[in-house]
């Protein structure tokens, strides 16, 4: 996967990655540095069916920057209404009132590994947009990899094991340490919290000092349900206590226990996965990422099951926004 540099062209593809610049469909004006996103609108429906599931991935380079409004226009114009961001993992904040969020707001001397959206769950958005308001001085990319490309270079054996036993993502909330279940269920009500780990198949523990602790088995690879790709979908190397550096791992350890860390990942039968086998994961997922710059202005609409994205760090000021849409259930509940 990755973005052609030559720009002879408003719309150009190589690998997995589709771009487009402005004057893109022909029946739009001829290219212009002040052309508008918004102004596709109505042309591009067509496009983003016929090549997303194909490409993985659209890059809309070089329009006028639309504004956090313009761009949750432009995101909620492909027939899904934008979601909610419910059962997070990471602190975001809502930017409209709309379907718009700030993107992980971790610190800028840290990176955050290449995952797709919401894949520690059952239930996450087919498709995500973000959109880059302000590009960092330095750095601050959002890199990308192809899913079904980690499906096919990850071990056929490893790959099996983990596909056989799925994985079991255990979570405990707040206490300074994670992100605090109200937050993460949107709600400070506890029946709302049971309710929707009911529904969601999401297994609840409300521990003696009123902390929450919920574990949940989902999948280690998915079959995309309309291209029917398999790809890599998990977020085990985020999960595992293996992702943090050791002293940290220590410290955790000798604070809360095991049990009782912020969030930890085993296989489907509550087995430990080994710290090796996460570690040649990683491997494959570095080798398969591209990175491209941000331009103040860009927005990536990605397939969600199909494209993985991260973030670099940065220095300066940095603003991306993102938004998803068209929830999909492994379940199939509705």
């Amino acid at each position: 996967m990755g973005f052609i540099d030559d720009k002879s062209g408003p719309a150009q593809s190589w690998g997995e990655t589709l771009q487009i610049a402005p004057g893109f469909p022909p029946r739009v004006s001829p290219a212009t540095s002040g052309a508008s996103l918004q102004s596709l609108s109505s042309e591009i429906g067509g496009l983003v069916e016929e090549c997303l599931e194909s490409c993985g991935g659209i890059l809309f380079n070089g329009f006028e920057a639309p504004g956090v409004e313009a761009f949750q226009s432009f995101a909620s114009g492909f027939g899904h209404r934008l979601l909610s961001y419910e059962f997070g993992s990471t602190p975001r904040s809502q930017v409209t009132g709309g379907g718009v969020y700030t993107s992980t707001e971790y610190p800028a001397h840290r990176s955050i590994p290449l995952h797709n959206e919401q894949a520690y769950t059952n239930d996450w958005p087919m498709r995500i947009w973000f959109y880059c308001a302000q590009a960092a001085e330095s750095g601050g990319e959002t890199p990308i990899a192809d899913s079904r490309e980690i499906y096919r270079r990850i071990d056929p054996a490893l790959r099996r094991r983990f596909e056989d036993k799925g994985l079991s993502y255990v979570r405990n909330y707040g206490n300074g340490l994670d992100v605090d279940w109200q937050q993460v269920f949107n709600t400070d009500q506890v029946s709302v919290v049971k309710a929707y780990c009911r529904q969601h198949h999401i297994d609840v523990q409300w521990k003696a000092d009123g902390s929450l602790r919920t574990t949940q088995r989902c999948q280690a690879v998915a079959r995309h349900p309309r291209t029917l790709d398999l790809v890599w979908f998990n977020q085990a190397h985020l999960f595992h206590i293996s992702a943090l550096d050791d002293e940290m791992q220590e410290v955790l350890r000798d604070t809360v226990g095991e049990e009782n860390l912020p969030r930890n990942v085993y296989y489907g039968d509550g087995s430990p996965i080994e710290v090796s086998a996460l570690e040649e994961i990683r491997g494959v997922l570095n080798d398969c990422q591209t990175i491209f710059p941000w331009q103040t202005g860009d927005v990536l609409m990605l397939d969600n099951m199909l494209v993985a994205h991260s973030r670099q760090p940065f220095k300066g000021q940095r603003k991306v926004v993102v938004a998803m849409a068209d929830s999909h259930s492994a379940s199939g509940r509705p």
